[in-house]
């Protein structure tokens, strides 16, 4: 609820009305809040609607049928995006780059493509299940790779993708903007500590667990020591992703960064908070910009 706080905060704090709406799994809670508080626009700050990620983005084609600005991504970039398969295939399609990948269906053979090379990196192929990453998602060999298949299939419920794994930095970009986009400064997570031995992704255990962070000393800063051109042009490729799977709102962007200099376009995610704004803009000075350039409307 840390989030919700501070997004009503701060926008009471400069002078706006503001209304909680906790949804749930009932859409009436959303038109009985628009016929008695007549807002002008909607925050959207759900992770979830009946406890399915996935769901959200039905909540904001809801909005859209209600005629009700709203902030954050609209429903086809978010269909889009998180499908990791389907945004990788759009992406090649517009000539930017990605990890060499294959999606291994339930119920088919698993089989790994000669062009797939090994080590692999296995998630689910929604990115709104991201809490099944660890360091067993690395791969190395097909045997290890039918284990990965299989859990992922039985224990998430979903098709399962394998990519190349990239090792390296990973970088995050933030975008807002709907007709004028701007492409926030690079951010990376520091892996650099992880235990010998381990490969350097962002496990559950590297993102939620504290005493794992303190320990190897994880943090996330700004990448301020990439050369210029390289900022430059992976902010450039941000942008040509967001643009690609028709985003709005705001969004992160994932790349790897390998040793050599080599940038691959590693995951696009919309984001459904202010923490892109709070990273990057003062709130309390930008907020009305945020909500005026980023929300979508009719």
């Amino acid at each position: 609820m840390e989030k919700e706080f501070d997004v009503a905060s701060t926008l009471e704090d400069i002078g706006h009305d503001v209304r909680k709406l906790g949804v749930k799994d009932d859409l009436g809670l959303i038109r009985q809040a628009i016929d008695d508080f007549k807002p002008h626009i909607a925050f959207n700050l759900m992770e979830a609607f009946h406890e399915v990620g996935v769901f959200d983005m039905n909540v904001v084609s809801y909005l859209e049928l209600l005629r009700l600005p709203y902030t954050g991504c609209n429903p086809r970039g978010m269909l889009l995006s998180r499908d990791k398969a389907l945004s990788k295939k759009l992406m090649a399609y517009h000539r930017i780059r990605v990890p060499d990948f294959t999606v291994f269906k339930r119920g088919l053979a698993i089989k790994r493509p000669k062009r797939l090379k090994f080590p692999v990196n296995f998630e689910v192929i929604d990115t709104r299940s991201l809490h099944w990453i660890s360091q067993a998602s690395v791969v190395e060999d097909d045997e290890k790779l039918r284990e990965r298949v299989k859990f992922i299939h039985k224990s998430v419920g979903t098709d399962a993708i394998a990519e190349r794994f990239i090792d390296g930095r990973e970088l995050y970009v933030g975008v807002a903007g709907n007709e004028r986009v701007q492409v926030f400064p690079i951010w990376e997570i520091n892996l650099s500590k992880l235990p010998d031995g381990a490969h350097r992704i962002a496990t559950d255990r590297v993102k939620w667990n504290v005493e794992y962070q303190k320990k190897h000393k994880i943090k996330t800063n700004a990448a301020t020591d990439l050369p210029a051109v390289l900022s430059e042009q992976i902010q450039r490729v941000a942008k040509r992703v967001y643009r690609a799977l028709e985003m709005s709102g705001y969004a992160r962007m994932d790349f790897r960064l390998d040793a050599d200099g080599n940038f691959l376009s590693w995951k696009p995610m919309p984001i459904h908070s202010l923490h892109l704004a709070k990273i990057s803009l003062s709130l309390q000075n930008e907020l009305g910009s945020v909500t005026t350039n980023s929300y979508s409307a009719f």
